[in-house]
């Protein structure tokens, strides 16, 4: 089927319907005699006559009634799920799928998101929490939250929180045992918990900075784990 068949059916609809080209012509907005061709040019296509014309009245053949009766109730369909997506346009609804780490989930999303659910009821978020960096377009996700570093040139971005910093800690009762480190090179001799970045598949390398000057430290320890909330716990024991 041509896709102008489409435009053929639903005029064939009105025509049916209606029981008169007239009235049909003036719901559809167009004249009579463009209608009464396009019903013409429809049943030549289709090899079969779908309405017996008189000068008083139109009204389907049995071809037509059958069509009607298959068509008029898949057009109903097709217009209610249109009309459905009005609900799209006047409130939040549907599906939101979002990447992010598990910090910034605990410390930037969750305290903005949880109010907005209970406000949108029909609103429903997909969070996918993890130290990877997932790719937002071939993974289907609407949004990412990524450190600007992180961010790809070709991707919209937009600052949702301040900026922040990592700090190296450890508990009182860790340098009761061990000598506190003096600078970042001295981090090597120590317990440190790592973090294993799943996208790239080897341990983060602690990041420091003094006067624009960037140093990375590879550390060692007991623990590893591929995120960051747990390391915070384990720092606590």
């Amino acid at each position: 089927m041509q896709r102008g068949d489409m435009k053929d059916l639903l005029w064939f609809l009105a025509v049916a319907r209606e029981r008169s080209f007239t009235r049909a012509a003036a719901e559809l907005g167009t004249s009579q005699s463009t209608l009464s061709h396009t019903i013409k040019q429809l049943e030549a296509r289709l090899g079969v006559r779908l309405l017996t014309r008189t000068t008083r009245s139109v009204a389907p053949t049995e071809a037509g009634e059958r069509l009607y009766q298959s068509l008029a109730p898949r057009f109903e369909e097709i217009e209610a799920d249109l009309a459905g997506l009005v609900a799209f346009r006047d409130k939040p609804a549907g599906t939101v799928r979002i990447t992010l780490s598990d910090h910034a989930l605990q410390t930037t999303v969750w305290p903005k998101l949880e109010p907005m659910l209970c406000d949108y009821p029909d609103l429903r978020v997909e969070l996918y929490s993890d130290n990877g960096m997932r790719n937002i377009v071939e993974e289907r996700f609407d949004a990412g939250v990524r450190l600007g570093e992180s961010v790809d040139r070709d991707m919209i971005a937009v600052r949702i929180g301040p900026d922040w910093r990592l700090v190296a800690i450890a508990s009182p009762d860790y340098f009761s045992r061990r000598p506190v480190p003096r600078t970042p090179q001295d981090l090597v001799g120590h317990d440190c918990i790592g973090l294993r970045q799943a996208t790239f598949g080897g341990l983060y390398a602690w990041e420091f900075e003094k006067k624009g000057r960037e140093l990375r430290v590879r550390v060692d320890g007991q623990l590893t784990f591929n995120s960051t909330l747990p390391m915070i716990d384990a720092a606590l024991s």
